[in-house]
């Protein structure tokens, strides 16, 4: 049996360094991926933008950051580039929802996987409602019931 695939943003990750609301569920899917219950895929990006909110939460040294960006290499994520299929989502769903291509890579991959998408991002989620795959990471306790 496959494992479930989820796709998970930086809002999510960096919830695994930094204590804050819904850091108990960001730390559930990482443990559930580190367990093999769950794979994680990720647009090659996420690593800019975990280190770029991290150094930008105060709460690390240039050290402490380089040691982060190690560990994220090591989890082994399925990373996706931005290429053919993928590129052509990624600008298909940012011009339709009016959101940064950033975001809309995580959300194009999801499509393009058909896999959830958790993120803490409720501006986003708000302006793509209508994707049933686009999920709150609040709702990963829920789920776990």
């Amino acid at each position: 049996m496959a494992l479930e695939k989820v796709v998970l943003d930086a809002s999510v990750i960096t919830k695994w360094y930094l204590k804050e609301r819904y850091s108990e569920q960001a730390l559930k899917l990482r443990d559930d991926y580190v367990s093999g219950r769950i794979t994680i895929a990720v647009p090659t990006l996420f690593e800019y933008e975990v280190l770029n909110a991290l150094k930008y939460s105060g709460a690390y040294t240039e050290k402490e950051l380089a040691d982060i960006g190690r560990s994220l290499n090591k989890y082994g994520f399925e990373c996706w580039r931005l290429k053919d299929q993928l590129k052509n989502e990624i600008i298909k769903i940012a011009s339709k929802y009016n959101i940064t291509v950033y975001d809309a890579s995580y959300l194009a991959l999801a499509n393009l996987l058909k896999t959830p998408f958790y993120t803490a991002d409720e501006e986003l989620l708000s302006r793509v409602a209508e994707l049933k795959i686009a999920k709150h990471l609040k709702d990963i306790t829920a789920k776990q019931k």
